[in-house]
């Protein structure tokens, strides 16, 4: 007999019931990372619409194939999934114009159309120098500096550790003034 409390499985136990059709299971899984998930999906997204639906997509696909998955380790699964559907996504869905940060909105008051276009087209390639940063140190580094998240709610989004997310910033950060040297660009 199962108990009433699913939460008391562990990732494993819940895709061994997955697997055996149990939707109580799904519903567990669904209760402890879907808020994360999202968060994590909008890291990338911008857009905390189109990340409840992904995620929820991704719940009906893991429900879908469930028999078929072979899935050792749950929650990096889960995260991985979240990351490409929201890459997939934002290769379907690329705006036309990037749009100028908060800041620079604010600034934009008081700069002329060159130096607008300026600090656009050095945003833009600042960014494409962080795109050739290693996979993890360009997530924590783009998580930490630019949608401001906290190393302490970074960590378990990432399941790692607070001094790994620590170690990880300090090299994408070192990383980064390397290319942007070697770029001419100034940090």
């Amino acid at each position: 007999m199962k108990p009433h409390n699913y939460n008391v499985f562990s990732d494993e136990e819940l895709l061994a019931l997955l697997h055996q059709d149990d939707t109580l299971s799904l519903q567990t899984i669904f209760s402890r990372y879907y808020t994360p998930l999202t968060q994590f999906s909008t890291i990338f997204t911008k857009d905390i619409t189109a990340s409840e639906v992904l995620i929820s997509d991704l719940f009906i696909k893991l429900w879908d194939n469930r028999k078929q998955l072979e899935i050792r380790l749950l929650k990096p699964y889960l995260f991985q999934s979240a990351k490409n559907l929201s890459l997939n996504h934002l290769k379907k869905n690329k705006p036309l114009l990037e749009p100028l940060e908060n800041h620079e909105t604010l600034l934009s008051e008081h700069l002329t159309p060159f130096e607008i276009l300026t600090n656009r087209e050095s945003q833009q390639r600042i960014l494409s120098l962080i795109n050739l940063l290693p996979e993890r140190q360009r997530e924590v580094l783009l998580m930490s500096r630019i949608e401001q998240i906290d190393k302490t709610n970074i960590a378990p989004l990432l399941g790692i550790t607070v001094r790994t997310v620590e170690t990880t910033l300090y090299q994408a950060i070192k990383s980064l003034r390397t290319l942007l040297s070697t770029s001419g660009e100034k940090i």
